[in-house]
């Protein structure tokens, strides 16, 4: 496209004649005029409204992490932060750190001649901030995103990257996983869970050969249901330790809407291959459901995406998310753990340290219908006991915790076992 000459310059323009487009103008002339006097470069002023925050979520992490890669150009008002304190996992740990303030500074990328800039614009009428976006040309810039969403998957490596729906949009939080587990912590049918294993090693190994080989669409979506406390979570960390892929855990709130669906694809889209998980599905609110359903359905939404949803009460999912060929491939239930699974997961426990092999059996039987976050509670119970009593009441720890199950557990999950009915082939 030909290069033409701007009919106002900012040369020409006063405050007396254009005074809002002066307020404005002023901090833009001397950030390209700072450009070009420390790289002999010009630049392009571009207009970036969908991947702003994304960006700068990862220059604040590059900043941190990686800080050879850009530089600090300048801050642009004198009276304005230009550090910022705040806790955070970006190095790894949680804790406090300093860092150059995004807000009041100018960003410069020598290896992309990409510069960025966030500042308040002062006005008589009111104040806003605006995000700044400057490259030499449209290559530049083109690489430079790449580079951005590349880095972004690789800082995504070794978190659950939470995103939450809030009054305010989409927030985006890292936790880092700081308790590897491994598969063979996981605690589930051997079949179902060397099922759910393969189908996610064969999606993210060898970019997807498995699935161009055979000519099946490139995405996957799995649900996991089953009583609260029985492993579901842990299956997903372990899942996100066993896998070079980014994780995403997206939790729907009342505050869910069109926007933060879309919103939530589009970013995720960028990082494909990737993993996402969605929590509590059953809870998408009823206003949303048909943008959520019209998103799983699109031709691109799920290229690349393995989706996994779960929920504690799968009678409370909309028969229309789960009905349809293409949301979800499979439905896998979490179940509560037989005397096998809880005698393998006492045992890794060490719980012998407290008794012996004869009243470990014994407890192993009479801990029948407890979740598996039960039976973690069952052993902190017993190892206070014995911390402080050096004795173990095994009949009394076991009734105290029967009994708080009873009074808390849903009666649907204390039923015996039926067959689904909730529309998946088995």
């Amino acid at each position: 496209m030909k290069k033409t000459q701007p009919l106002i310059q900012f040369e020409h323009v006063s405050k007396e004649a254009m005074p809002h487009y002066y307020d404005f103008a002023v901090s833009v002339h001397r950030i390209k005029e700072l450009l070009t006097k420390e790289t002999g470069l010009s630049f392009h002023m571009y207009l970036m409204k969908e991947d702003v925050e994304e960006v700068w979520e990862t220059v604040e992490q590059i900043a941190v992490r990686d800080a050879d890669d850009v530089q600090l150009l300048a801050n642009v008002f004198d009276c304005l932060e230009t550090r910022a304190i705040s806790f955070s996992s970006i190095t790894g740990e949680n804790k406090f750190i300093i860092r150059p303030s995004m807000n009041n500074s100018i960003f410069y990328f020598p290896a992309f001649e990409v510069a960025l800039a966030k500042l308040p614009i002062y006005q008589s009428h009111e104040d806003y901030e605006e995000d700044f976006i400057f490259a030499n040309n449209d290559e530049s810039l083109l690489a430079f995103m790449d580079f951005i969403y590349s880095r972004q998957k690789e800082y995504m490596k070794g978190y659950v990257n939470i995103f939450s729906d809030t009054e305010d949009g989409v927030e985006r939080i890292q936790e880092k996983i700081t308790h590897q587990v491994s598969r063979e912590d996981v605690l589930l049918e051997e079949g179902v869970k060397t099922e759910i294993f393969r189908s996610i090693d064969e999606f993210f190994l060898h970019s997807g050969s498995f699935f161009k080989k055979y000519d099946i669409p490139y995405k996957r979506g799995i649900l996991l249901y089953g009583a609260p406390g029985n492993g579901k979570t842990t299956l997903v960390k372990s899942i996100a330790g066993s896998t070079s892929a980014p994780v995403v855990y997206w939790q729907i709130t009342e505050y869910t809407t069109s926007y933060s669906i879309k919103e939530v694809f589009t970013t995720i889209l960028k990082m494909a291959p990737m993993i996402l998980v969605i929590e509590d599905i059953d809870s998408m609110p009823e206003e949303a459901r048909s943008v959520f359903l019209n998103t799983l359905d699109g031709a691109v939404s799920k290229e690349g995406i393995f989706l996994i949803g779960t929920t504690n009460y799968p009678e409370k999912i909309d028969p229309a998310l789960i009905n349809r060929a293409g949301r979800f491939d499979r439905a896998y239930e979490i179940k509560l753990p037989d005397a096998d699974a809880r005698r393998r997961y006492l045992q890794k426990r060490n719980i012998h340290q407290f008794m012996s092999e004869e009243q470990a059996e014994r407890l192993f039987q009479k801990t029948d219908g407890l979740s598996i976050a039960q039976l973690n509670e069952l052993y902190m119970s017993i190892a206070l006991q014995w911390h402080y009593e050096n004795q173990v009441d095994i009949d009394k720890v076991i009734k105290d915790l029967q009994t708080n199950n009873k009074k808390t557990w849903r009666q649907d999950w204390n039923t015996a076992p039926q067959q689904p009915t909730m529309g998946f082939g088995q």
